[in-house]
């Protein structure tokens, strides 16, 4: 059973993820236990951030012994769903999406994209990667049909509200959305935004501040 989450700070749900990735690492080379210092140097992430993210949690450590790796892997396993696979619609199948498509999320066996749309892609449907792609005409049916709760914007800004307006008459619970547009949405779904432009514009600006300090 999923065990009951308190409601934590967002930049802690972010981490989360990558706490599960290094400890499956530490696991894998035969640890048993791991410090959060252990865990820090590995992950470029501060000590005391690690300490506090995990007491949102409770008592997930022992002072003097740090974490008990299997236990704290076990912990963010079920914490994270990864016993509940999470089968993903694209939407958009430009040079993103096809990138999208041909990477499929390699390395996390539970979440996996099953099927795309596109305005060019016929309506009886055709393959990329294995994947079945169809005509956005069909979209909501088909969304119903492979029982989809999340799916991934890589379409044209254009056309992404328009896009997001048509899935509130759909199961849609979220949206990871490559598009800048910052889409207007019904508290039924929840939308995480990545703007690459920004993130790179963000990037220059933290090297360059780095660079005069």
């Amino acid at each position: 059973m999923k065990p009951e989450i308190p409601r934590i700070p967002q930049a802690t749900t972010k981490r989360l993820p990558l706490y599960y990735r290094f400890l499956q690492s530490f696991h894998n080379a035969g640890h048993k236990r791991v410090s959060s210092q252990e865990l820090s140097e590995a992950m470029k992430i501060d000590s005391a951030t690690i300490r506090r993210d995990f007491s949102h949690f409770g008592a997930l450590g022992k002072k003097g012994y740090g974490y008990d790796v299997p236990t704290l892997l076990e912990f963010f396993r079920k914490t994270l769903d990864q016993d509940e696979a999470a089968n993903v619609a694209l939407i958009g199948v430009g040079s993103l999406g096809t990138a999208f498509l041909k990477y499929n999320f390699q390395k996390n066996h539970n979440t996996k994209i099953v099927v795309a749309f596109d305005t060019k892609a016929p309506v009886e449907g055709t393959t990329i990667s294995d994947i079945p792609v169809y005509h956005s005409s069909v979209m909501l049916e088909k969304l119903e049909e492979y029982g989809i709760e999340l799916v991934i914007f890589t379409l044209p800004s254009r056309a992404a509200q328009q896009v997001a307006d048509q899935l509130e008459a759909s199961s849609i619970k979220g949206i990871l959305n490559f598009t800048p547009i910052r889409l207007q949405t019904t508290d039924a779904i929840r939308v995480h935004t990545i703007d690459l432009s920004v993130e790179l514009q963000t990037l220059i600006y933290l090297i360059r501040n780095e660079l005069t300090e």
